[in-house]
């Protein structure tokens, strides 16, 4: 299977729900194990289906957060939407030893083949295919250079807080942690000077308004347009 396979080439399949957790306040991770597992890019995603007992299917498509070198499982990290058909669901009611269906791997633009240094700009829940990346690339290639900077509104709102380490520069829009240096605030141009590598491309991953921000900073840091790799996350 390709990268650039389209979804309705790709088969459904139920994978088995095998280990579940809290990723922050309002989001969970999902451990699934694959059937028929295959191969994938980091950055690529997956569709999840529900289909309830009167016939009524609803579909959602999510990124995948664990790195290629997991074989044979994927993990799904789920924003939980107050007014959402499905990822109330995922949070809330799915429990380790439950089934869902699943197609995938999909998507060949937003997706890390192995270019470095890599600059990985984040929004809320677009860190989510981000964090593919660079667990991948320490899996890989642990001497490559790269940074990452993650945007989110809160603390409790930080995904992978565990994992984020030195590569990492947060910024918090709406309060910090207790004894934050900086006051809440948006994505500046200094953010992305202090973050920039000379060469190389960057992937900016979040809500629309914060993604065409990232990438108009991008550019006026001299980043070429070719080499600035976008995805949003909005409503269905």
């Amino acid at each position: 299977m390709t990268d650039a396979t389209p979804p309705g080439a790709i088969t459904w399949q139920v994978a088995d729900v095998v280990a579940a957790w809290a990723e922050s306040s309002t989001a969970r991770t999902l451990r699934l194990h694959l059937p028929e597992p295959w191969t994938y890019l980091p950055g690529q995603h997956v569709d999840v289906r529900l289909t309830a007992p009167d016939g009524y299917q609803a579909q959602r498509s999510y990124s995948i957060g664990s790195s290629p070198a997991d074989e044979g499982s994927i993990e799904l990290t789920i924003q939980r939407l107050a007014d959402g058909e499905v990822s109330p669901y995922l949070c809330d009611v799915l429990e380790v030893g439950d089934q869902i269906e699943l197609r995938g791997p999909i998507g060949g633009y937003f997706v890390w083949r192995g270019e470095r240094p890599v600059l990985l700009v984040g929004g809320g829940s677009g860190l989510v295919p981000l964090m593919s990346i660079l667990r991948h690339l320490r899996r890989t290639a642990p001497d490559a250079p790269v940074r990452m900077i993650a945007s989110v509104r809160t603390p409790g709102d930080l995904l992978y807080s565990g994992e984020l380490g030195d590569d990492a520069r947060l910024i918090y829009t709406r309060a910090g942690p207790p004894g934050w240096a900086e006051p809440p605030r948006r994505l500046r141009p200094e953010d992305i000077a202090a973050a920039a590598f000379d060469e190389g491309p960057a992937y900016v991953c979040g809500p629309t308004g914060f993604v065409d921000r990232a990438a108009d900073l991008l550019l006026a840091a001299g980043y070429p347009a070719d080499q600035i790799l976008t995805e949003r996350f909005g409503p269905t």
